[in-house]
């Protein structure tokens, strides 16, 4: 037998050995619930079956409690949720567009005057999207503030009405960690006309809530408790895009020194940055030619904004050319990344303590996790009607126990996810920021 074929043959069974080792006659490991195996890619490492439908984390259920629960709203439910903001695990503000009628899902049925074997609706689908059926209309990007009441009525027959097919209440409200209503800031109701985003400033001792109207242009500081409106920034209902107007602004975020910027907006294509007393400084951008413009600084649909601490650098969403931008602090830009083509739909940005960047993806309903440089490391979601389940995330918070916050305006609903016992860390969103208060 010559040595060449002696090599050969040594290797092969050498190598059919291996084989047979690792997926033939060797039993597979075995781990305990929880023991990271280096080469396990589960949220939860060493989990046994599963397939990490929502990630990290599970979904609360029930949770938060119906509208129906309060007093004459039986007929009444959640409409498109904007926004959602944890200020604490005990304190979760939720943001939304009136109420709609609490219509129960109805049976399925043929209908044959759209095709033969149409079925609606349709197992394990949603079927009412509250963006469509909630006041004011005039969502979409580039529509005017002043055409939405007669969008929103419909062209022709059969006209919408107030109060029968939607109405203007409860637009703001606090939940306990329960989920149960605490708080009702209706008195606030009547000035809103679409209010867009609630957050706080992480570096304010006082914890100002700050409310975004994109309708209105302007954006609103409230006293923590609600009773008092202490600011307005933007002129209220002039559209503009200068240091006191506003191009329905869409997201604010703030720097460690309390400098804010401004994503401004649907119909804005800038960035606007003022000091920590609300004077404004400066602002950045220009309108870029959709679908897909990859100049710097060219903007089609400013929709999300984040800082990071450290460096000062500005993550701008550019929703409609499917990108991030990034800016230093004087609107210089420094780098960007693409984040998908359709149905690639990124609505917002989120950076906590971590300095790491989440994107959410209403199109795709995913959360998506990048480092500073736009490597892609990790996403979790799933699209559903079902608890845990997500339809057009508008609005997301993380509080200091890691739990996660979605809002969302087709669903509309707010969901609170729990991280998983056991979760890999480096796949769950960081906590937030609290340099001022804990």
């Amino acid at each position: 037998m010559g040595r060449t074929l002696v090599l050969t043959l040594a290797l092969g069974a050498a190598l059919g050995g291996f084989a047979l080792g690792r997926y033939g006659r060797e039993a597979p490991p075995v781990y305990a619930p929880g023991t990271p195996t280096g080469s396990s890619l589960a949220a939860v490492p060493g989990q046994t079956g599963g397939q990490d439908v929502f990630g990290a984390y599970d979904a609360v259920p029930n949770w938060p409690q119906p509208l129906t629960a309060l007093p004459n709203h039986d007929k009444w439910t959640y409409s498109a949720f904007e926004s959602v903001y944890a200020e604490s695990p005990n304190r979760v503000f939720m943001l939304q567009l009136g109420e709609l009628p609490n219509v129960p899902r109805p049976e399925t049925r043929l209908l044959p005057e759209i095709g033969p074997n149409v079925l609606y609706p349709t197992g394990r689908l949603p079927w009412r999207d509250a963006t469509f059926a909630t006041l004011p209309g005039g969502g979409a990007g580039g529509a005017l503030a002043e055409d939405a009441m007669r969008q929103w009525r419909g062209e022709k027959p059969p006209y919408r009405e107030v109060g029968v097919d939607a109405r203007w209440e409860h637009c703001l409200l606090v939940v306990n960690a329960e989920g149960k209503i605490v708080e009702q800031w209706t008195q606030w109701d009547k000035m809103f006309k679409r209010p867009h985003y609630v957050t706080i400033n992480p570096y304010d001792p006082e914890k100002a809530v700050w409310v975004v109207d994109d309708h209105n242009h302007a954006i609103f500081k409230f006293s923590n408790d609600g009773t008092k409106l202490l600011q307005t920034i933007g002129t209220v209902g002039m559209s503009g895009a200068d240091g006191t107007h506003f191009n329905r602004p869409t997201f604010i975020a703030w720097l460690p020194d309390s400098t804010m910027f401004v994503a401004d907006g649907y119909n804005g294509t800038r960035v606007a940055k003022f000091d920590n007393d609300g004077k404004f400084v400066k602002d950045w951008g220009q309108k870029g030619e959709p679908p897909n413009d990859k100049r710097p600084s060219y903007f089609n649909n400013v929709h999300g904004i984040a800082v990071d601490p450290e460096t000062r650098r500005v993550f701008v969403n550019d929703r409609g050319n499917h990108r991030v931008q990034v800016f230093d602090e004087n609107g210089t830009h420094l780098s960007e990344w693409y984040v998908g083509d359709q149905p690639s739909d990124i609505h917002l940005l989120y950076m906590g303590a971590d300095r790491n960047l989440w994107a959410i993806d209403r199109g795709t309903s995913k959360a998506v996790k990048y480092d500073l440089d736009g490597r892609y490391l990790y996403s979790w979601g799933v699209w559903g009607d079902f608890p845990g389940g997500m339809w057009g995330v508008h609005g997301f918070s993380v509080d200091q126990e890691g739990n996660v916050y979605t809002a969302e305006v087709d669903n509309g609903r707010v969901q609170k996810y729990r991280p998983r016992a056991g979760a890999n860390p480096a796949m769950l969103v960081g906590k937030p920021v609290y340099a001022a208060w804990k």
